[in-house]
């Protein structure tokens, strides 16, 4: 009688054991469907623009040529605005599915990380440092750091540059970097965007302006008055910023810019905005 309970009390425990092990393997085997489920359903950076319903893209507001908006119509244009609108178009197969954020060289890659806008087309040089924070897609435009002076100055170049000549540009731009390193001895003062730093060269706080060539020829035609210095001294590669980890978009915008310059398009684009055809 008991050896017959001590044979029932072993197997009533292998069976409680099995039942166990087999509850414990199929809340694991939940767990991890479920952790393949969620992770198969974490959507791309597209198909994320794409379920928002539009593009957002921060641009420059005061850039001739680039990114300028008028004041009486609201309405923002320039090469930039337009490389945008490609993308959108890309996208969604319509230009329109687009919202565009202002951004200083200060401010864009603040607001591209905390998700504002999803990518920066701003006349944004890559650079190595850049590359820690954030992903390029290929160089859209190559222009050259040059100096924007009066009509009848005496600066034709940075053998012109001393202690006694002050520059003006804009705050978080590679701009001052490279005027610092190349002419040590003269003042820089910088400025909130490249409209202060305008005014301020109109109102005679500088006796130079320095960014890109591109940029600068945008506010010479704004303002005939002033010249620019035919001297290049840096080549700024220009690319769309973007996130990190966001391939598929980079993958995306790249297309955009190849098709682009293979069936014409870009030249148009650049022949519109700049008034020559692109240096092949």
């Amino acid at each position: 009688m008991n050896m017959m309970k001590k044979l029932t009390g072993i197997t009533l425990t292998a069976v409680m054991a099995v039942s166990l092990a087999a509850c414990a393997g199929g809340e694991k085997s939940g767990q991890e469907s479920t952790q393949g489920a969620n992770a198969g359903t974490k959507a791309g950076a597209v198909e994320q623009i794409k379920a928002r319903g539009k593009l957002s893209v921060g641009v420059k507001y005061d850039l001739n040529l680039f990114g300028l908006k008028d004041p009486a119509s609201g309405k923002v244009e320039g090469f930039d605005i337009d490389l945008s609108k490609a993308i959108a178009k890309k996208i969604f197969g319509d230009e329109t599915k687009i919202e565009l954020k202002e951004v200083t060289s200060k401010t864009r890659i603040p607001m591209l990380k905390n998700g504002e806008i999803d990518m920066i087309v701003a006349t944004m040089t890559i650079t190595e440092d850049r590359k820690k924070e954030i992903d390029f897609s290929d160089v859209y435009f190559m222009a050259g750091q040059s100096l924007l002076v009066k009509k009848d100055s005496k600066i034709n170049g940075l053998a012109d540059l001393n202690k006694n000549t002050k520059i003006v540009t804009a705050k978080g731009s590679t701009s001052t970097t490279n005027i610092r390193a190349k002419s040590p001895d003269t003042p820089v003062l910088e400025f909130e965007n490249y409209a202060e730093a305008f005014t301020a060269l109109k109102a005679g706080q500088g006796d130079a302006l320095t960014t890109d060539n591109a940029l600068l020829f945008g506010m010479a035609k704004q303002d005939p008055n002033y010249r620019v210095v035919q001297e290049t001294f840096t080549e700024e590669p220009y690319g769309i910023g973007m996130r990190k980890n966001e391939e598929d978009l980079v993958a995306l915008v790249n297309t955009v810019i190849k098709e682009m310059k293979a069936n014409g398009e870009y030249d148009k684009l650049y022949e519109k905005w700049i008034g020559e055809k692109p240096k092949k």
